[in-house]
């Protein structure tokens, strides 16, 4: 169930058209309007000239560019753990990670990740038999020995660290004392005031009076003059002894070298296997800028939301934006032909028999009773102007003329002089390359075993036409090896002369033009008059003549 502030992303076809962006946007805005939810249109290709004629035409920003809606990082319910500081100790970290119910807890430094520590290492840290000098080594701040013995500090400075010295426990006479107690030690010691004093005169670093025994002014006088920090805590010896390494800095026993993490983009077909090889519970998440995000295990794979999505303006999967079969398809509404989509659950499909998907959603505006603002009702009009070629196109219908003609009086255009600016900003090809030319409105398709592209750009310049056709024909070799397809038509169609140009690549392919049109190829390409619809002229020929 769609939850109210989760994105649905709504979005056209690859190679998008001027009604797939336009369907997109207007279809967004009134799924917004009708919901109050977050609906967002987007394209899963480059803009045309027509298209980003009509955009700036109506004051619109192109919609975001997305090339794969299938699941990521970022879709998964990340836990937020709190990094924690380096300095922390094992006490800390310990009772952090049982109050959080976590295994491992991360260590940022100003958002930067800078290590891991999880139960494992510390419960080996408690095990491992250390020297009696690791508490110097892990460099221990006062502090955290104060916290870890629910000691107070009589004499020095809170702030400062252990840094040197061995820890030691005072059970003997002052005279034995003199025997092991070394410079910069920390001893462990009792009421006495005789042992007190020997550790301070042995020139030791620190002295821990245990059991809340009272420290005399003298021997806080004394420890000051020897720069001897004073610890008092109500514990007795032996437990002082137990939780003094527990009071270690994370930071000695962290792992920082070789980590795993996750950016928030990565995909989650990815990291499946990297998950599936490593023994790690949980792995962290960074973002784009390498700033610490939270933490996600296999655990939270299972409950992943994939991302919600509406398809306008075709139903082929190899015309969908990469990653759909792995997305959540909410909605599908469309005028061509049904395709291979494949959904997982039933799903709201409107698909009529129209010249443009946008006559569909400005019936659905209609329908719902909302709004339909000067600017929507541009670009919808605008859209039908493009996919029935101002009404000329065998697929345009009495109702594709009857929305354009309502949604210009609402815009306050003329149709007839936008779609004259339209088709001279689309027909302007001199700054493209030829790849871009070819892809600018292309589209697999499939019949049988046959699996064939077809191309098309509208003119209304015959002498571009033909030039276009002497750099398109050199080219669509390669195309055909880059989409792994077994034929390659392109349309060159003079929206004036309403007629068509079909160039063709690959074994069979000529013959098959042959067949649908009956007629003869000229120059590696068959001229059609009356033929400017890939859909309702050129696919069904084809079709026809592959199932027979």
């Amino acid at each position: 169930m769609m939850t109210q502030n989760r994105r649905v992303i709504v979005v056209g076809h690859k190679n998008p058209d001027t009604d797939s962006i336009c369907s997109a946007i207007a279809y967004a805005h009134l799924k917004r309007a009708m919901t109050g939810r977050d609906y967002v249109p987007m394209r899963a290709g480059q803009l045309n000239k027509e298209t980003q004629y009509v955009l700036e035409r109506f004051g619109l920003e192109a919609p975001e560019f997305i090339n794969d809606v299938a699941t990521q990082v970022k879709d998964i319910e990340i836990r937020k753990t709190e990094g924690v500081s380096s300095l922390i100790s094992l006490k800390k970290a310990w009772k952090l990670m049982r109050d959080q119910n976590v295994v491992t807890l991360p260590i940022t430094d100003k958002r930067k990740l800078k290590g891991l520590i999880t139960i494992s290492d510390i419960a080996t840290s408690y095990m491992e038999v250390y020297d009696s000098k690791i508490l110097a080594e892990a460099k221990t701040p006062y502090a955290n020995i104060l916290e870890t013995l629910d000691g107070t500090m009589i004499v020095g400075n809170p702030e400062e660290s252990y840094t040197q010295g061995k820890v030691l426990i005072a059970a003997a006479n002052p005279d034995l004392m003199e025997n092991y107690i070394e410079e910069h030690d920390l001893v462990i010691l009792g009421n006495r005031y005789e042992s007190q004093l020997c550790a301070i005169e042995m020139k030791a670093g620190c002295i821990i009076v245990c059991e809340g025994a009272k420290v005399s002014r003298t021997i806080q006088m004394l420890a000051q003059e020897h720069g001897c920090t004073v610890i008092s805590t109500p514990h007795d010896t032996y437990t002082v002894a137990r939780l003094i390494n527990q009071s270690m800095p994370i930071e000695h026993f962290m792992v920082r070298d070789n980590l795993i993490t996750f950016q928030t983009e990565a995909y989650v077909e990815e990291i499946k296997n990297v998950m599936a090889q490593r023994r790690n519970r949980d792995f962290p998440v960074l973002d784009g800028k390498g700033n610490y995000c939270g933490m996600i295990s296999r655990r939270n794979l299972l409950n992943m939301r994939r991302k919600q999505v509406i398809l306008v303006d075709h139903n082929e999967r190899s015309q969908a934006v990469d990653g759909v079969e792995e997305a959540e398809i909410l909605e599908i509404i469309d005028h061509h032909r049904l395709g291979t989509i494949e959904t997982m659950s039933p799903v709201y499909f409107r698909n009529q028999p129209v010249g443009c998907t946008a006559t569909i959603v400005y019936q659905m505006y209609r329908e719902s009773g909302a709004a339909l603002d000067e600017t929507m009702a541009g670009l919808l009009c605008a859209a039908i102007i493009s996919d029935t070629l101002m009404y000329r196109s065998p697929t345009c219908t009495a109702e594709d003329k009857a929305a354009a003609e309502a949604l210009a009086m609402i815009a306050k255009l003329d149709t007839t002089e936008l779609a004259g600016e339209m088709f001279e900003a689309g027909s302007d090809l001199k700054m493209k390359s030829t790849e871009e030319i070819f892809y600018q409105d292309f589209k697999k398709f499939s019949s049988g075993d046959l699996s064939f592209g077809v191309g098309q750009i509208t003119s209304v310049n015959a002498l571009g036409l033909a030039e276009l056709k002497e750099r398109l024909l050199p080219y669509m070799e390669k195309a055909s090896e880059e989409q792994d397809v077994d034929m390659i038509f392109f349309m060159l169609t003079n929206i004036i002369r309403e007629s068509t140009e079909v160039l063709y690549q690959g074994a069979g392919a000529e013959e098959l033009l042959e067949n649908a049109f009956h007629g003869k190829s000229k120059e590696r390409g068959f001229k059609l008059d009356g033929v400017v619809s890939r859909k309702k002229q050129l696919i069904p020929a084809i079709m026809s003549v592959t199932s027979q």
